[in-house]
């Protein structure tokens, strides 16, 4: 792809069975430049991102695991970069996080402290020997990048379905970190007013809608023509593609078109 990198989110286990994200990982490699593993996304508990990580690098790929500061406290972030450290995880995508579906909220750490922690372990004796950590962050498309954001390694752009807007975007807010933009699949009506109602910041065009209404498949292909579109640009570095349950087919389109 000449450069620009495919970096593929699969659903980390809600369950302690792992087959389901080995068979995402399978299937999605072809055409995967990495994988992302969210963190507890959506609120609710699933098996260690760092944990589903090291599992995606013993079956020969490369993985990024997101962390969120709502889960943890220093002494749980520590512990953290200690297992990814011992797993050989070098790549983190830190997030603020969605709210919870149980319990509360933690008020410890954040984002910035988050990035300040993990640059400051690998000089600490107890990382003896472990390179510094690769660190990303999360951009939304209405507001302007943060100076602190700024410093991190890598940016994954929200989910959008425009193209002037992520470029009108990337005008605005220049980095020379890559920057990589959510492409997501929209799988069904549903999903789009559910996206609309958990995230008030995405446009979904009306004219995806009514494809993705007449024929489910229109997703997949939308989401498909929107890489090949982001790559034209060349504005970005590759995309952060969330293809929820049609990581089947869309593995099949990708490997045809890219």
């Amino acid at each position: 792809m000449s450069g620009f990198r495919l970096i593929c989110e699969i659903e980390p286990p809600t369950k302690p069975d792992l087959r389901h994200a080995r068979h995402q990982i399978g299937v999605l490699a072809p055409v995967a430049d990495a994988f992302l593993i969210p963190d507890n996304h959506i609120g609710r508990a699933t098996v260690s991102s760092i944990a589903v990580a090291h599992e995606v690098q013993a079956m020969g790929g490369r993985s990024i695991a997101c962390v969120n500061s709502r889960d943890r406290n220093l002494l749980g972030f520590r512990r953290d970069l200690l297992t990814a450290a011992a797993y050989g995880v070098d790549q983190f995508l830190f997030v603020h996080g969605d709210a919870p579906s149980a319990g509360g909220r933690t008020s410890h750490l954040t984002v910035q402290t988050m990035i300040e922690a993990a640059r400051g372990a690998t000089e600490d004796p107890m990382f003896a020997g472990t390179e510094p950590f690769q660190i990303g962050v999360a951009a939304g498309l209405r507001r302007p990048l943060p100076d602190w954001k700024r410093s991190a390694d890598f940016v994954f752009a929200q989910v959008s379905y425009s193209i002037p807007a992520l470029l009108r975007w990337r005008e605005a807010n220049p980095t020379d970190a890559p920057v990589y933009v959510g492409v997501m699949v929209l799988a069904s009506v549903g999903m789009a007013k559910r996206l609309a109602s958990a995230i008030p910041d995405i446009d979904i065009p009306d004219e995806l809608v009514r494809r993705v209404d007449a024929d489910p498949a229109a997703g997949v292909e939308a989401a498909c023509e929107q890489i090949l579109a982001v790559r034209e640009t060349g504005a970005f570095a590759g995309v952060h593609l969330v293809p929820v349950s049609r990581f089947r087919q869309v593995a099949a389109r990708l490997e045809r078109e890219l």
